[in-house]
């Protein structure tokens, strides 16, 4: 193994935990705005500034989205936009705090789908790992219970965010993290952009809107899955998962921070046993 790809190992996880920092801060600047623009019309619009952005920084990536890239990268793209669109339908219908629990379900179904699909052999310890960032967003989100519509097109949607995270991990390795990224998210512009336009589509009403499209489409969308692409060439989608439980752990350490929520005995404890998780895959699974 080189130097270099042993560096690649060794920052991969670092890189992925950025992402979901910046996810978790998106949870709390994106409050406001959603209020004044529709989800749909919100997301769609994310998307759109997203490629746009990638496109006007680095135009030659085009020469590089042969056939064998589309086609894996669409594919990749539905898997995630679909995952987006479901938790939204959900959310209409079930509290965000069930929705959050319900999305982060994907940490559980991420290793099963491994282990039936592509027989992956999943340790012990990943399976522990697993179980204790599954008690640990059930305490950071759950105030309560119940199971109805929402709920269900919730879970669709962790299946979806699941499936993605096994595409990107089966298909990333030796393709230009870039190309696929910029294909991923024009998928997803294009299936946001279809239900918000059957909707009623609603432009960004001010500048503090514009505003939060623009950091969460450059930071939290371009940025994040160009980096998500890339640190899935070198982990395996179950150590992904696990990881990007803690966007959940930041959006309630942002919170408390930025959005004067206060920190309770339980969610500190969830966000303590998420870490805990995400040490041990990273650290002893390294």
């Amino acid at each position: 193994m080189s130097a270099r790809h042993q560096l690649q190992l060794k920052l991969a996880p670092w890189a992925l935990l950025s992402v979901s920092a910046s996810w978790g801060l998106a949870f709390v600047v994106m409050k406001d705005a959603l209020v004044r623009q529709d989800v749909m019309s919100f997301l769609s619009t994310r998307f759109i500034v997203a490629v746009i952005a990638m496109l006007a920084i680095r135009p030659q990536v085009i020469k590089k989205i042969n056939g064998d890239l589309l086609v894996r990268a669409a594919a990749a793209g539905f898997f995630l936009g679909t995952g987006y669109i479901f938790q939204t339908l959900g959310l209409e219908r079930t509290g965000a705090a069930v929705t959050g629990f319900v999305t982060g379900l994907y940490v559980v179904l991420t290793p099963v789908f491994a282990a039936l699909f592509f027989r992956e052999r999943i340790t012990k310890l990943t399976w522990f790992c697993v179980a204790l960032a599954t008690i640990g967003l059930a305490l950071l989100s759950l105030h309560g219970w119940s199971v109805g519509f929402g709920e269900f097109l919730v879970f669709i949607s962790a299946i979806a965010f699941a499936a993605h995270i096994l595409a990107l991990g089966k298909w990333s390795s030796g393709r230009d993290s870039y190309a696929m990224t910029i294909v991923q998210l024009s998928v997803c512009a294009l299936l946001t952009g279809a239900i918000s336009l059957s909707q009623g589509f609603q432009a960004p009403p001010d500048s503090g809107v514009w505003s939060v499209v623009i950091f969460t489409a450059i930071i939290c969308t371009a940025v994040a899955f160009i980096v998500q692409t890339w640190s899935q060439a070198h982990m395996t989608s179950t150590k992904v998962a696990v990881i990007l439980t803690m966007e959940v752990v930041f959006a309630a350490l942002f919170a408390v921070i930025f959005g004067g929520e206060v920190l309770t005995f339980q969610v500190l404890s969830g966000g303590i046993l998420v870490l805990i998780a995400m040490y041990l895959i990273v650290i002893k699974e390294a």
